[in-house]
């Protein structure tokens, strides 16, 4: 890696390209991050410029570290991508420098209130103020110092981005709670049924008119107008909970459960077989109602039967009423023991009675990923979202895929 500069006036280094290669060499020595943490840094690093190794060290844990689980790979290529190449001697005998590194003690976290102010990196929920001072010549000696916010990423926010196969226990059930409170809403229908409306773009209701001329025993005073009331349209969710899609389904159904409490949506799951799961996870109780859903489907984590299971879905609930102007949410990968051929038979149906399809894939996020797989490349042209899912940030986009409104056609000239 390139020296980067010091306050000693030794050739300058752009601070992208410490970001994206000190980024690169934690990423390659499997320390996890997004691309997003390269970007984070190198605007660190123009606020708080790394004139000795302490500062480009605090920094650099600052933004990259997420938890102290970390620290020894960070630490350990930190020493390997600097130490030797910036000066450690603007440190030694200093009482207040941070540790060497590799020497610190982690047998266990300090309190928060004994926690000097730069260790403050660990808790990823807090901002601190970091003040930097020249400390090379007697110019930056005497310049006025320079405090600046550095934006730290909370503990939420690292979870945000981390793939639901990826999680620890501990995560999975704190990322449960974060989807369980996801808002979800559909687009407006127009119900059959109106109400009184004196504002404009209404019509007129000849039935409220007489009814109110004949309470007075005369000819209609007024005239009265009515419009359409405004309704959400229904949302039903079908969960893939087959042994390809064991590492979602906990965080899925979760999502399930908060929408049918939320928004009232209609939850099933399939397997080799479609169970309806929508009085089961309306319980309260988040624990006891994915229980309930797990012990209600004798499929679980078996093989995907994808066109039987909507075909199912279709003749014994959507034709009834449950998708005709619904909102269709289908979580699956697509790895269907189905012919291609019977899953397009059975999507065109649902496509002729859906407003909207989303389908949710975690196969998507996947390097080079292309939806080749029979049931995937079948069911794709019938969608009207295809989103990835795999973490937090995803489902957000098809939280927001789902609020969309159908496009209106072009009209002809």
């Amino acid at each position: 890696m390139t020296e980067y500069a010091l306050g000693d006036g030794r050739t300058a280094v752009d601070a992208a390209a410490l970001a994206v290669g000190f980024s690169t060499a934690l990423r390659r020595a499997g320390l996890p991050g997004s691309p997003d943490r390269a970007a984070w840094l190198a605007r660190a690093l123009r606020i708080v410029p790394p004139i000795s190794r302490d500062p480009l060290y605090w920094t650099c844990r600052v933004v990259l570290v997420s938890s102290r689980e970390q620290l020894p790979v960070f630490d350990s290529v930190f020493s390997a991508a600097f130490d030797g190449m910036l000066d450690l001697a603007d440190t030694r005998g200093d009482a207040n420098s941070p540790p060497a590194i590799g020497a610190e003690e982690r047998t266990r976290a300090a309190p928060t209130a004994q926690r000097p102010a730069e260790a403050a990196g660990h808790d990823l929920a807090s901002q601190q103020p970091i003040t930097s001072s020249g400390a090379g010549s007697d110019d930056e000696s005497n310049a006025p110092e320079r405090e600046a916010i550095l934006a730290m990423a909370s503990a939420e926010e690292h979870l945000h981005e981390k793939s639901f196969a990826e999680l620890t226990p501990d995560e999975a059930a704190h990322v449960r709670q974060l989807v369980r409170h996801i808002v979800l809403s559909t687009p407006e229908r127009q119900s059959r049924r109106t109400r009184q409306w004196a504002h404009g773009g209404a019509k007129l209701d000849l039935r409220r008119t007489i009814r109110s001329a004949r309470r007075i025993g005369a000819d209609a005073s007024f005239l009265v107008y009515a419009r359409r009331r405004a309704r959400p349209r229904r949302l039903v969710f079908l969960c893939d909970v087959s042994g390809s899609m064991e590492p979602y389904t906990q965080v899925f159904l979760s999502l399930l459960q908060g929408a049918v409490a939320g928004a009232r949506a209609e939850a099933f799951v399939f397997s080799t077989r479609l169970t309806r799961l929508t009085r089961q996870l309306s319980n309260r109780d988040a624990d006891k109602a994915l229980a309930l859903g797990a012990a209600a489907a004798p499929d679980w984590a078996g093989g995907t039967r994808l066109a039987e299971s909507l075909r199912a879905f279709i003749d014994g609930h959507g034709r009834r009423g449950l998708a005709r102007g619904a909102v269709i949410v289908v979580l699956s990968d697509g790895w269907a023991q189905d012919a291609p051929a019977l899953v397009d038979a059975q999507m065109a149906r649902l496509r002729r009675l859906a407003y909207r399809i989303v389908w949710v894939n975690p196969r998507k996020a996947g390097l080079n990923y292309q939806p080749l797989v029979g049931g995937m490349a079948a069911a794709l042209p019938y969608c009207d979202a295809f989103i990835s899912g795999h973490n937090y940030t995803a489902l957000a986009e098809a939280a927001t895929a789902i609020r969309a409104d159908r496009p209106r056609p072009a009209s002809s000239a």
